[in-house]
């Protein structure tokens, strides 16, 4: 897909699941189709490690810093995860709106519910992924051969919690395969590019137009 810069404001994608849904092979499959995506990057407390640096796998804040920017209103929504801190710096995402760019966040569900309740809720299209069943999610968990039983047992019980919130989504998918998830997703960001409040030349189209009708009388 070519990469141009839309004659619109950028949207702010949030894409969550319960853990084996498919979440973050959709996020892939979805920046594969559109390069000019921008996947947001996240703020940690936590050190850096091998080979990571920073601003490209995360921002690394001490303590400090990344309260500092909580308290300041800089952070889109942010979690303690453990010993440490994550969240989603606000500048770079509005930036990469203001800009024509589309964001897209791989979140939970308490993440994407305090962007929605941001500065940005106007800009959110958010989409919830479903496995077609807990007997599929479990497999999918286990096929990964990454987890110990213990560690799925612990990811299995968080997983009803994170179902229970897919009515706060705009949209939800069932990913029973994930070519067709994939294409509903994609028809899903398509159409919102083109919604009406999102295309500014719009109203200058329409008085063109109307200004030709007047001339042609």
């Amino acid at each position: 897909m070519s990469e141009s810069k839309p004659n619109r404001r950028g949207i702010l994608i949030i894409l969550s699941s319960p853990s084996g849904a498919g979440k973050s092979t959709l996020a892939k499959r979805l920046m594969a189709w559109d390069p000019s995506l921008k996947f947001s990057v996240s703020a940690t407390t936590r050190a850096p490690r091998p080979g990571e640096e920073d601003g490209r796998e995360y921002y690394f804040k001490t303590h400090d810093e990344f309260q500092k920017m909580v308290e300041e209103g800089e952070m889109l929504e942010h979690a303690q995860v453990f010993d440490h801190f994550y969240g989603s710096p606000k500048a770079p995402v509005e930036d990469a709106i203001k800009a024509g760019r589309d964001v897209l966040f791989d979140i939970d569900w308490q993440g994407g519910q305090q962007i929605r309740n941001s500065t940005l809720a106007d800009d959110v299209v958010s989409i919830f992924v479903l496995p077609p069943s807990i007997a599929e999610l479990e497999s999918r968990l286990r096929s990964r051969a990454q987890d110990s039983d213990e560690v799925i047992a612990g990811r299995m019980r968080k997983s009803r919690d994170e179902i229970s919130h897919w009515a706060e989504y705009d949209y939800v998918l069932v990913n029973t395969d994930v070519d067709k998830a994939e294409l509903q997703m994609i028809s899903i960001v398509s159409a919102e590019r083109q919604r009406r409040s999102r295309q500014p030349g719009l109203v200058e189209l329409v008085r063109g137009l109307n200004t030709e009708f007047e001339e042609r009388t």
